[in-house]
């Protein structure tokens, strides 16, 4: 499904970002990337989502090849791709139905296809009887919530989130991070950059730590402890 070799990502101003990433997950997997601020996570998402282009190596996602990608073949990538980000990035103007439903007008989707697929990721992230409101009416779990149905609604096969949890309270994050395993379970490959070490320890899925750039661990399901930059997962 995804496949990175030997990645390096170095930005302009010399800050080597990722070094030598190698790196493969299959379909149907759920990975908690972690690592401190500035190891690497969030660099490797934007690589994912080719927001940003590698200084050399090999990443394949599903069909595509990121890194040989002529730039008008980049929206059909991302079609296939769900993001949900730490502060949600909803349209402020836009009701919860109308925020989805904008992400299937964006792929050309048909008025019926929307009718008939928007009520339903809203049904499916609990938000049916909120589908006429605003975000601000919202609390940051339902806003949260609305802004996986509408990565989820052009039914993308991979699902990425970077720090997806940052902006809420524990009680909330753990709910969150249930509905996004949930979705795991359905069949989407799902790829979380997380700081939220008790998340990481309850959901027990494979976790890869990152450090400086690299990574310092890979383990699968595991009763053992490790230590990447002062951050420790057990699992």
């Amino acid at each position: 499904m995804i496949e990175m070799r030997n990645v390096f990502k170095t930005y302009p101003s010399g800050m080597e970002a990722l070094r030598g990433v190698t790196l493969k997950i299959e379909k149907g997997e759920f990975v908690f990337l972690v690592g401190a601020s500035g190891s690497g996570k969030s660099t490797l998402i934007k690589l994912l989502l080719k927001e940003e282009d590698a200084a050399s190596g090999f990443i394949k996602i599903g069909d595509f090849i990121a890194t040989e990608m002529k730039r008008k073949m980049v929206p059909y990538l991302r079609r296939s791709l769900g993001i949900v980000f730490q502060d949600f990035r909803l349209l402020p103007d836009k009701t919860i139905y109308e925020n989805a439903a904008f992400a299937m007008r964006i792929v050309e989707a048909t008025p019926k296809e929307i009718r008939r697929q928007v009520p339903m990721v809203l049904a499916l992230v609990g938000l049916s009887k909120k589908a006429n409101q605003y975000p601000h009416e919202l609390s940051g779990g339902e806003q949260q919530r609305a802004a996986i149905a509408r990565a989820l609604v052009n039914n993308p096969s991979v699902l990425l989130a970077d720090e997806p949890t940052g902006n809420l309270d524990p009680e909330t994050a753990l709910d969150i991070m249930k509905l996004i395993s949930d979705i795991n379970h359905r069949g989407t490959t799902v790829i979380v950059a997380s700081h939220a070490k008790e998340l990481v320890d309850t959901l027990k899925k494979r976790v890869v730590a990152l450090e400086n750039g690299r990574i310092v661990s890979d383990q699968k399901k595991g009763v053992y402890t490790v230590e990447a930059q002062n951050y420790q997962v057990s699992y």
